[in-house]
């Protein structure tokens, strides 16, 4: 596959089709703005800055992948994402968390994803440095002999005079026996650091091929203050953008204690250590910042639960529903918002909001944010095609999933077409006659379907199973025709 930057819209769709079934009409959105971020990096940089990016609202009920294609598509762009439910600001207030948190966690996880990269490039140098200081601690190097003090020879004609002057002198020279010694000390000296070095040589071969993992050795780490700050730290500081425990490390000097730890585990903790000290923080967070910016993603759902107008003279939760609205306007719209990290701009992430909007309208909400979702997409119902599809196609087929699963018990699952056409007719069925929850129905289905094999997975004798049509009917048929209990069990 080529860079990822670069795919065109319907390699985009191509893509998505792995994971996702159906919903064409939201994946030709999604990849049109993806591909728009492209196309926008090659303009001038006075037309880039005003050129912003196009949200989508997703309409359509759940269990339909509007989350699963927002989520696939930060994935396959390799762009920070997150998503939030609207109605978690209708419930905490003014007083909790402000709608500003959603972009601190946008961040949060963009620092994250560029440590893990900038990990990645120095984890062969900082494995390597773990090795070296794990050789230290086995086999100290070899110290350096502190140079033998000589006096220095007078020159012949100060000597002549020495002389001279006084008849008994003798001539500053360094006794042969000394010389003797000293010349048998820098050999045995030799000696000694060419047996450390092949010492350390046969050492680092067993470390390397995992020989000495079981050995227990004691290291000297850093004490993490993570715990001793999170007593000075107030609650809230982060919703004010302030770093405060890295503002107190400042203050209090880093401490240091000693582990007891096997050779194996020294490995994973110095090598970290190396990491941390390789890896350039400020350079880390500066570009997870840009990427915030640029290529961030932020997923907004159940804003149906948020539409409503405030009506003249009243009150309750439809107040606090317009009031959300107006909160998520302005990131929405653009502005800045101050994290612990620095300050991020708004202007270009990707907003994508969705709902069922089954009893409100998108025409509900404050016309200020509907123009801020210029892109309206509905996505189908899914149904009993939709559902086979679902469960043979996907590269995270639900059916590949539990084969997998169960064949580290030694189970050999077998679905036949009939069987997996029938799961789908069931759980279309339990769609139609109670709450329809779309392809979710099926994780439901499918967990109830082989409860009794995931049990007694480890003690049947039989290690073969076939799920055909009659096996499906015999476990599912009466639940789903009593509608009562498939209520409380599907």
């Amino acid at each position: 596959m080529q860079d990822k930057e670069n795919l065109t819209p319907k390699q985009i769709v191509e893509e998505l089709d792995k994971y996702i079934i159906g919903q064409d009409k939201a994946k030709r959105a999604v990849a049109v703005a993806l591909r728009n971020r492209h196309r926008r990096r090659l303009l001038s940089d006075d037309l880039r800055e005003e050129v912003i990016p196009k949200n989508i609202l997703m309409i359509g009920p759940t269990g339909v992948g509007k989350t699963e294609i927002a989520r696939r598509l930060a994935a396959l762009a390799a762009a920070p994402f997150i998503k939030v439910e609207a109605t978690k600001f209708t419930e905490v207030g003014y007083v909790g968390r402000d709608v500003d948190s959603m972009v601190r966690d946008l961040v949060q996880v963009a620092v994250k994803i560029v440590e893990r990269e900038k990990a990645e490039e120095v984890k062969d140098r900082a494995r390597d440095l773990a090795m070296d200081r794990i050789l230290d601690i086995m086999e100290p190097p070899p110290r350096q002999r502190e140079p033998h003090f000589q006096a220095p020879r007078m020159p012949p004609q100060i000597q002549a005079m020495v002389t001279a002057i006084f008849p008994g002198a003798r001539p500053v020279e360094q006794p042969v026996g000394e010389m003797e010694e000293e010349e048998e000390s820098e050999e045995y000296a030799r000696v000694k650091a060419e047996q450390k070095d092949r010492i350390r040589g046969r050492l680092r071969e067993q470390l390397l091929a995992g020989e000495l993992d079981d050995r227990t050795i004691e290291i000297e780490v850093e004490e993490s203050p993570s715990s001793f700050m999170q007593v000075f730290t107030p609650q809230g500081m982060e919703e004010m953008g302030m770093d405060f425990p890295n503002m107190l490390s400042g203050i209090f000097p880093k401490r240091s204690k000693k582990r007891t730890v096997t050779v194996a585990e020294a490995k994973e903790i110095l090598a970290d250590d190396a990491v941390r000290d390789l890896v350039d923080q400020d350079a880390a967070v500066r570009e997870a910042i840009e990427r915030t910016e640029q290529s961030g993603i932020i997923f907004v759902d159940e804003m149906d639960k948020i539409a409503g107008r405030e009506a003249a003279g009243g009150s309750g939760p439809q107040v606090s529903r317009e009031g959300v609205q107006r909160d998520i306007l302005p990131i929405i719209e653009g502005s800045t918002v101050i994290t612990k990290y620095g300050p991020v701009r708004t202007n270009h992430i990707l907003f994508i909001a969705a709902g069922a909007f089954h009893v409100n309208k998108p025409s509900d909400l404050i016309p200020e944010l509907q123009g801020r979702l210029p892109i309206r997409v509905s996505l189908d119902t899914l149904t009993e095609d939709d559902f086979k599809r679902i469960l043979r196609e996907p590269k995270n087929a639900l059916i590949k999933q539990y084969i997998a699963l169960l064949a580290t018990e030694g189970i050999e699952l077998e679905f036949t077409e009939a069987g997996i056409d029938e799961v789908a007719r069931l759980a279309s069925e339990v769609n139609a006659s109670s709450e329809n929850i779309g392809a979710r129905r099926l994780h439901t289905i499918m967990e109830k379907l082989l409860e009794d094999i995931s049990f007694q997975a480890p003690d049947l004798p039989e290690k073969k199973i076939l799920i055909d049509e009659t096996y499906v009917r015999d476990h599912l048929a009466g639940i789903v025709k009593d509608e009562d209990l498939s209520k409380y069990i599907l």
